[in-house]
């Protein structure tokens, strides 16, 4: 046969049929993602291909036959239910029924979205967790955009040997090809901003995804006029090395600011979820700084006001910093564009700004600038206020202001359409399980209108034999499409014919089936369970109680040790004892997760504490009726009680981690051959296990409600977004004039601070009665300042073994009089001693704006506190 080489390639794309034109509306607006009627149009076109696909309606809709869209057009049926579908994003679109002028105008900065799988921007849980943030944003109606990368190869496709060893592969992410437009100017064209790197101009495109209400604008670097090792920068999330890095944050910052002016949608608010956006805070200092001929601390005084910053781990690794060369070769001429000198540029990304070796760290410089910092739990809160307490020295570990938000999930994206319907309140009950075609490998997501603080009745009046049901329907799915994912997995390794044959019979649709997928990182400790195989081994194979696994997650491609991980847990799963009990799916994303999270009994989650921030698998799991095993971390810290799933191990810190796995993997193995296998095989003539669906129920009831975007939105929304939007405006009031009065008085505080000290302190006796009261009096030198302007404290308290104050209570003390020029007595009176035993006090003073609307921000912005000798 002759091979001919064609002298030009072309496409042939199907054409949309004008009676279905609003497909092409409906498949480039992701509200789809947790519309299941709406993605199940997309589906009946061609169910195989909508697989294939991944899910991506826009790929489908170019490449499927051209005479079945000819057909479905035909059909009044499909013509009726897609105007029904287009009616409803419509309506949607147009009922936020709030007046956007006076909402708070926030952008939204992250350096990946987990939306959809078809969109392979994301690598894990911060994507998943900023895609949430944006769905949610769009139903609750808030006036939200998000900024991010657009990643031509994505993060990576993992492939797995059959020795278990994880390769990585790469996607192909064509705009043409995915439910993404260019975002276009007033004048129709493509927006492209820049930026300067040292002796180069660097130009980027800008890509537009609508995510129901809510827009997410995406910069790509991919352009033709850019040097060729720029062109690369959006190439991969997460790749190449140290230099790339930073270019692709300086992109997401700065670049990802200008392009929202481009746009005309400059905001009052920037919430960086996470540091890899925090160039954009100078970004935002230097704007100010030009349009208003302000000073570097004017300009940071208005900007802070506007900027919230959320730190997402307390592992080292997780916190970007770079070398001090890397920052004077990319940032020197813009320090200089500030007004700054080398010394105080460096200072705002480092600890300890005398120590000229320690890299310049771009969580230090978010916590430095932004004027609200919080974490992700109330473990992970006060895990952060802990390592992070050196930017704010002097004070108390409780009062470091980083506050905490926890975690939660978009329900309607993750819940099974079985189990949507249980969590609406007053939804109607049958004693049938929900009829889904979800055992042919495509469960579209649910959808549901839970707010936070509704309870979802209708969990709690179904019977137990229908909530069984549901679940058990849920479970045989889930061993489906585990059984044609290894399939496919297995063929592709080049296993033989023997093995891949096997694939149809693993896992029992009936038996105990537990869930443990994330990333393989060490502190997660994925093979917690391996440490005594002998002792998995008999629990997996028990007569008459079998108990199975399924693992999913993917290894940093630079972790070898996450890789060993995966290798040692699939050269188990292939030992003859454990083959088809333990499944180790390649390639983990929002599909496959979906698939999890709505099909296990047990969701497993075994972090060394207190090293996991939230975690929101879990969550996922519990809303669909799984059963949620953890160690006391993350948000399982706060949402653990008894009868909600359990608890691995307790809350005690170790100083060995291999204590601890030791200690708590023996925990995890006693809970499952004593507590929760017993359990779900304990049934009764119905076959109904009464104690483990008593359990589901209560999880299902207590949890869902707490643990979702809705309510963690509306809380950045009213403790963030709304007292920052009402500072920047009050700042930005008379010309900035505010701005400028609030830098000139934090100037003058600084320059007379070496004045203030506090001198004898007098009234509180060397023995108090318990239950008593007693005055106290102290002098305060206070230079220039007046005692309107600062903030004069006792901080009284027990005292520890090492003679420290601990958990010390402040009480404001009054200015009584002045002595002479500057020297003040500050009293307080019936002050209460209500403990017993020895206890200590100290007088501290910090600044106090006299007129600061945000109480308390100001001493920590400047830094500044004097303690009593």
């Amino acid at each position: 046969m002759t091979i001919i080489r064609p002298s030009r390639i072309f496409t042939v794309v199907s054409k949309v049929p004008p009676a279905l034109a609003p497909l092409v509306d409906l498949a480039y607006n992701l509200r789809w993602s947790w519309d299941p009627q709406a993605a199940d149009l997309f589906r009946r076109l061609d169910p195989a291909r909508w697989a294939a696909t991944n899910h991506n309606p826009i790929l489908l809709l170019r490449t499927i036959d051209q005479a079945r869209l000819d057909e479905m057009a035909r059909d009044q049926g499909y013509r009726r239910e897609l105007a029904g579908a287009a009616a409803e994003l419509a309506a949607y679109l147009d009922g936020d029924g709030a007046d956007g002028a006076e909402r708070p105008r926030v952008a939204y900065f992250c350096a990946e979205f987990g939306l959809s799988e078809c969109l392979p921007i994301y690598s894990g849980g911060l994507g998943v967790l900023a895609g949430d943030h944006l769905k949610s944003a769009s139903d609750l109606g808030l006036n939200l955009t998000g900024v991010g990368l657009f990643y031509r190869r994505g993060y990576f496709l993992q492939r797995l040997r059959l020795d278990g060893w994880q390769e990585e592969a790469h996607h192909d992410n064509d705009p043409a090809q995915l439910p993404v437009r260019p975002a276009l100017d007033a004048s129709g064209n493509q927006v492209m901003v820049h930026l300067q790197f040292p002796g180069r101009d660097l130009a980027a495109r800008v890509w537009h995804v609508q995510v129901g209400r809510t827009a997410l604008y995406l910069l790509d670097s991919d352009v033709e006029s850019n040097a060729e090792q720029d062109r690369s920068i959006t190439d991969q999330l997460y790749g190449g090395d140290r230099d790339m890095r930073i270019r692709q944050e300086l992109l997401l910052g700065i670049g990802g600011l200008r392009a929202l002016d481009a746009l005309s949608l400059r905001p009052e608010v920037c919430h960086l979820n996470e540091g890899h956006s925090a160039f954009l805070a100078l970004e935002r200092i230097r704007q100010f700084m030009q349009e208003h001929k302000l000073s570097f601390a004017e300009g940071r005084c208005a900007a802070s006001a506007g900027l919230v910053f959320t730190t997402h781990t307390p592992v080292p690794a997780g916190h970007d910093a770079f070398d001090a060369g890397m920052i004077d070769h990319y940032l020197g001429g813009y320090s200089r564009e500030l007004g700054l000198s080398r010394t105080e540029f460096m200072t705002l990304g480092r600890l300890d700004p005398r120590d000229e070796h320690e890299p310049f760290s771009l969580t230090v410089l978010s916590l430095r600038l932004a004027g609200h910092s919080n974490g992700v739990s109330k473990l992970h809160g006060g895990v952060s206020r802990r390592i992070w307490g050196r930017v704010w020295p002097g004070l108390a570990e409780g009062e470091v202001p980083i506050d905490s938000v926890t975690n939660g999930i978009h329900l309607p994206s993750w819940l099974a359409p079985e189990m949507a319907e249980l969590q609406r309140p007053g939804a109607a009950q049958t004693d049938d399980a929900s009829d889904d075609d979800g055992a042919n490998g495509d469960r579209p997501p649910g959808r549901l209108g839970l707010r936070a603080g509704n309870r979802p009745r209708a969990v709690e009046t179904i019977s137990d034999r229908d909530l069984w049901a549901r679940h058990e329907r849920l479970r045989a799915d889930l061993v489906h499409y585990v059984r044609a994912r290894l399939n496919t997995q297995l063929t592709r390794q080049g296993a033989g014919p023997g093995e891949v044959g096997r694939a149809v019979e693993a896992l029992d649709p009936h038996a105990l089936t537990i869930g443990f997928a994330r990333r393989f990182a060490e502190y997660k400790r994925a093979t917690l369970m391996l440490r005594d195989p002998a002792r998995l081994i008999r629990l997996i194979t028990a007569a008459g109680r079998p108990v199975q696994f399924i693992y999913a997650g993917k290894s940093h491609p630079a972790d070898n040790g996450g890789k060993e991980l995966i290798r040692r847990l699939v050269e188990l799963a292939r030992s003859e004892e454990l083959r088809g009990k333990i499944v180790m799916l390649e390639d983990y994303d929002i599909g496959v997760a979906r698939w999890m999270v709505q099909g296990v009994d047990v969701w497993l989650n075994t972090p060394r504490r207190p090293l996991e921030a939230s975690g929101t698998s879990g969550m996922k799991a519990v809303a669909n009726g799984g059963l949620h095993v953890a160690t006391l971390d993350g948000w399982w810290d706060e949402a653990y009680r008894p009868g909600l799933g359990w608890a691995i191990g307790d809350r005690r810190f170790y100083e060995a981690a291999e204590s601890q796995d030791e200690v708590e993997a023996q925990s995890l193995y006693d809970l499952l051959e004593r507590e929760i296998v017993p359990l779900f095989y304990e049934r009764d003539a119905a076959g109904v296990p009464q104690g483990w669906v008593s359990r589901m129920r209560a999880s299902m009831s207590a949890l869902p409600p707490i643990f979702n975007t809705d309510r963690m939105v509306e809380e950045y929304a009213a403790r963030f977004y709304e007292p920052s939007t009402a500072e920047v405006r009050r700042l930005a009031s008379n010309g900035l004039d505010p701005a400028r009065e609030l830098a000139a008085w934090s100037a003058r505080v600084v320059e007379q601070w070496p004045a203030v000290r506090i001198g004898s302190v007098r009234g509180i006796p060397d023995t108090l009665d318990s239950g008593g009261h007693f005055d106290l009096q102290t002098e305060v030198h206070l230079g220039s300042l007046g005692p309107s302007e600062v903030l004069v404290q006792l901080a009284l308290g027990p005292i520890d073994g090492q003679g420290m104050l601990t958990g010390p209570t402040l009480v404001e003390l009054e200015p009584d009089l002045e002595l002479k020029p500057g020297c003040w007595v500050f009293g307080g009176r019936g002050v209460p001693g209500e403990r017993s035993g020895r206890h200590g006090y100290a007088v501290r003073v910090t600044p106090r704006h006299p007129a600061q609307s945000l109480d308390g921000s100001t001493p920590a912005r400047l830094g500044l506190i004097r303690w009593s000798d």
